[in-house]
């Protein structure tokens, strides 16, 4: 470790780190829990605005896009330039962005400011993980990623209630955006105070790699659009950009490749892809979040459209896989250091166990009881997903150096949400592909959560070949 690095390490006060800590945490919540709040104001906007379908497909889909683009590049910034002077700059674009979207008085203007707030959290989302490598160390970095995986459980989860609940009080879809204005203003005063000043490491090897940052951006545009727009873009025309996307993921690979050989700076260094932990690690990320974040988009679809359930309603359905989640990721954060890849063994089990209960919950109570008859189920699964996000986040960027947190934890991230992209649209296919045949029955809900137990069941067997590794925490 350079003797900035070991600076950057070990902030002034563990009281201080934990504080400092908390600020990300608060931020990460914050633009997580924009993936999904709107999802439940759609009708709302749609009549406030006059909105065609189109924009509120884009609403949702344009915030999903912008934000995984710009993740790798904005680790790779923090990294070069200051985690802590990105971050701010992040949180000041995500505040200023979520104000606008609340003004917005049309719905082409929304999704131009929702474009814009998608980009604002993919700057911050790295820059936490980033933050926690650069803040932490062993132990005390799983139970640091521990706590980071609990937020990104829950704000997945609990983004439907919450958005039910600002809108059953205030009567507003505005309000699921202004929510974000004084949050957003306490974390920047906060962070200003609280966040290690980086110190940016001066090499005249490195730099922006500007190639490569085109080269991955529309790789990752040409193979997320067919997938974030399946349902907005009928015809099977969309998925010719996928090939395309290879192509230019390929070239990209290539040209970092090149730019490690000539120690140029790389956007992403390919000797991380030379750990298996960090390799394998990522993959079962991006089939994970395929499997797991596709739940909740047929769940509340279905207790909304088939069972007449209100917004709030809903997303209090979803909220034992929230609870089971979040007290599971701080427990996990803490059980990582001693049993390592195991425990995510142990969490992808009870996450398809969970999935499978859910499945023979609605085949037993097809009615509106359903919501109480898979609460069981969805609370194993969400303590499946604690013991699974949390550390295996923590044992994926173990062993990456601290100078490169950034860009891994972007990597990291991207991965995430192509593969929540990829799993909403195979498992929307398979839902309303059933609809359209049989109607509004369960059997659309049941094959739509069989669809999702596959990718679980997939990340389950990535990390039982893992376990050969016998990954430790750094």
């Amino acid at each position: 470790m350079t003797t900035v690095e070991a600076q950057q390490s070990h902030p002034a006060t563990d009281r201080r780190r934990w504080k400092a800590l908390v600020v990300c945490l608060t931020a990460g919540f914050m633009t997580l829990l924009d993936t999904s709040i709107v999802n439940v104001a759609l009708p709302s906007m749609e009549r406030g605005l006059h909105a065609p379908q189109a924009d509120l497909s884009w609403v949702v889909s344009g915030y999903a896009l912008t934000y995984g683009l710009v993740l790798v590049p904005a680790g790779r910034l923090g990294d070069l330039r200051g985690r802590r002077e990105t971050f701010l700059t992040g949180v000041a674009l995500f505040t200023l962005a979520s104000a606008a979207c609340g003004l917005a008085p049309t719905g082409t203007w929304l999704v131009v400011f929702r474009l814009l707030q998608g980009i604002a959290g993919g700057m911050v989302a790295p820059q936490s993980s980033g933050l926690i490598q650069q803040m932490f160390q062993g132990a005390e970095r799983a139970r640091a990623f521990g706590a980071f995986g609990s937020v990104v459980a829950v704000s997945t989860a609990v983004g439907p209630l919450a958005g039910g609940l600002l809108i059953e009080a205030s009567g507003s879809w505005r309000w699921v955006f202004y929510v974000n204005l004084p949050i957003g203003l306490a974390v920047f005063v906060a962070a200003l105070r609280l966040l290690p000043n980086s110190v940016p490491r001066k090499d005249p090897e490195e730099g922006f790699d500007v190639p490569g940052v085109l080269l991955l951006g529309s790789g990752a545009l040409a193979l997320m659009l067919p997938l974030v727009q399946e349902q907005a873009w009928p015809g099977r025309s969309k998925w010719a950009l996928v090939p395309v996307a290879v192509g230019l993921l390929l070239a990209f690979w290539a040209w970092e490749g090149r730019q490690g050989r000539l120690r140029r700076g790389p956007l992403v260094d390919l000797r991380l892809f030379a750990r298996r932990s960090f390799t394998l690690g990522a993959l079962l990320s991006l089939v994970y979040f395929a499997g797991f974040t596709s739940v909740f988009f047929v769940y509340t679809l279905f207790l909304q459209n088939s069972l007449g359930y209100s917004a709030l309603a809903a997303g209090t359905a979803a909220m034992p896989f929230a609870v089971g989640s979040a007290v599971a990721a701080l427990v996990g954060g803490r059980l990582v250091v001693r049993y390592g890849r195991g425990l995510v063994v142990l969490g992808l089990g009870c996450v398809a166990l969970g999935i499978l209960g859910a499945i023979a919950a609605v085949h037993l109570v097809p009615d509106r009881g359903v919501g109480w008859a898979a609460a069981l189920p969805l609370l194993i699964a969400g303590i499946g997903s604690g013991l699974t996000v949390s550390p295996n986040t923590t044992l994926t960027l173990s062993r990456v150096p601290v100078r490169r947190a950034g860009a891994a934890g972007g990597v990291l991230q991207t991965g995430q949400r192509i593969g929540s992209a990829a799993g909403i649209a195979a498992v929307g296919a398979v839902y309303f592909a059933h609809l359209a045949n049989h109607g509004r029955t369960s059997g659309a809900l049941q094959l739509g959560f069989a669809t999702s137990l596959l990718f679980v069941l997939a990340a389950l067997t990535l990390a039982v070949a893992d376990l050969r590794d016998g990954t430790t925490i750094a």
